[in-house]
């Protein structure tokens, strides 16, 4: 089996000014220190991505990722942002299909797949997330939800593609909600969405690709949710705004 490397990101969604990242990226850092064992990343809005990258500075133990991207090169597509203008800022991940981009925004697995492409193609790396709701869950239709959308969202991948592509796995019940996904719960999923990589791309990818866990995780939750065999990391909403809060879960998230 392939060892993968836990990595742990933040996403910031719609909080924190371009003047409130100057703050937080430094507190986040002098925290976090010198740290190697997890690939940390941080995914400010796009109006702090500047100031996010001149913080972070050019040899930072911590990534810079976006929220989002359009799929096109440029254009007529006012309000959006390429993946382009992402590296000329020097980030290096990007979150795709979020479930509150595919709830709010009608994103669908086929726009999820078109976008994680062109970022592919532009050297962004993809965090595609899938995940079922809450009724789903409870209709019995979670696998054939997060299934459907890992197939959907990841088709067409090169092996050489496969190295720089990151799941989330996200179950919508459980984001913001204060609920979390028990350890056992979070493990079939990730389990199920490795077996259906394997499926798409063969067993020796489905191995080496990193699938996060992403609802509700905090410093108390993250060491025994990340222990779990499948499941690689974490992406941080809330808890990410603070820098003590999102460095105890990545550094209890590190911990064997």
């Amino acid at each position: 089996m392939a060892i993968r490397k836990k990595i742990i990101a933040g996403n910031w969604k719609m909080n924190k000014t371009s003047t409130e990242a100057k703050t937080l990226v430094p507190e986040i850092q002098e925290k976090l220190g010198k740290f190697d064992q997890a690939e940390v990343v941080i995914c400010p809005p796009f109006t702090a991505l500047q100031t996010a990258s001149e913080a972070l500075g050019t040899h930072s133990d911590i990534a810079l990722g976006a929220q989002n991207m359009h799929q096109a090169a440029s254009g007529a597509y006012t309000g959006e942002i390429s993946a382009a203008m992402l590296r000329d800022l020097f980030c290096r991940y990007v979150i795709l299909g979020h479930s509150e981009r595919r709830q709010y925004f009608g994103e669908t697995d086929a726009l999820v797949n078109e976008k994680a492409k062109v970022a592919l193609k532009a050297n962004l790396r993809p965090i595609v997330c899938v995940g079922e709701t809450l009724a789903e869950r409870e209709g019995g239709k979670m696998e054939e939800v997060v299934v459907s959308q890992t197939k959907g969202s990841c088709a067409g991948f090169s092996e050489e593609d496969w190295n720089n592509v990151v799941i989330a796995y996200e179950p919508v019940w459980a984001i913001g909600t204060g609920k979390t996904a028990t350890p056992a719960q979070a493990q079939e999923v990730h389990a199920l969405i490795r077996k259906t990589l394997g499926e798409i791309a063969g067993k020796a990818v489905a191995d080496k690709v990193r699938i996060q866990y992403g609802g509700s995780v905090k410093a108390d939750n993250a060491k025994e949710l990340l222990n779990q065999p499948d499941i690689d990391g974490a992406l941080v909403g809330g808890a990410s705004l603070d820098a003590a809060s999102f460095v105890a879960i990545i550094k209890n998230g590190s911990e064997k």
